[in-house]
């Protein structure tokens, strides 16, 4: 197997005399020349030596394959971007311990906050612009978002920045400290350890 760099749909892998198509390949009759069908990597594998076709198989591997993408019941790693009355939306970084290669966009809902007290969670108290925060993913919403919850003492803020440009201590599970001020903010804060 000879690995090669990322290629995107429609780019040229090879000529049909030279290579034959493979997962996320294609052959197109109209020039015998085989393109990419997906964006990812390209790899080559050489047939067995018995083979009597001894051209390489060209297969592109899919982005899934080097990039975590959210699923439901993962847990995942957010910035908030925004806070509204009802909700609050984020930018997902990583699922699990990976990173993610694409922008995948999540929403806290007011209910899904914390597990008791949800008609009295304001979320201008929970969360913040900037805000990093470890969550659940729920199910895959509306408007290509994930609906995300932090209704488990283990979720909520993991870090937070203060006014002052501090990196907050948590201080209980509904508060944060500013180390630099002394200040102290609202938060639905990840309880951390056990």
């Amino acid at each position: 197997m000879v690995e090669a760099e990322l290629v995107t749909p429609g780019e040229v892998l090879g000529r049909a005399s030279e290579v034959k198509p493979g997962r996320g390949a294609y052959l197109s009759p109209n020039d015998n020349t085989v393109y990419a069908s997906l964006t990812g990597r390209r790899a080559a594998f050489l047939p067995p030596p018995e083979s009597p076709d001894q051209r390489p198989t060209v297969e592109v591997t899919g982005h899934k394959a080097h990039g975590a993408v959210p699923e439901p019941g993962s847990i995942v790693i957010v910035r908030v971007t925004k806070v509204m009355a009802r909700m609050a939306l984020a930018d997902i970084m990583c699922v699990g311990s990976k990173s993610v290669k694409e922008k995948f966009s999540g929403i806290i809902r007011q209910q899904d906050v914390r597990a008791t007290e949800i008609d009295k969670v304001e979320m201008h108290s929970c969360f913040r612009p900037g805000d990093i925060v470890k969550a659940l993913v729920l199910s895959l919403g509306d408007a290509r978002a994930y609906y995300l919850s932090t209704a488990k003492n283990e979720l909520g803020v993991v870090a937070a920045e203060s006014a002052a440009g501090g990196t907050m201590v948590p201080i209980s599970w509904t508060e944060m400290q500013c180390p630099l001020t002394g200040q102290i903010e609202p938060r639905k804060v990840a309880k951390v350890g056990n």
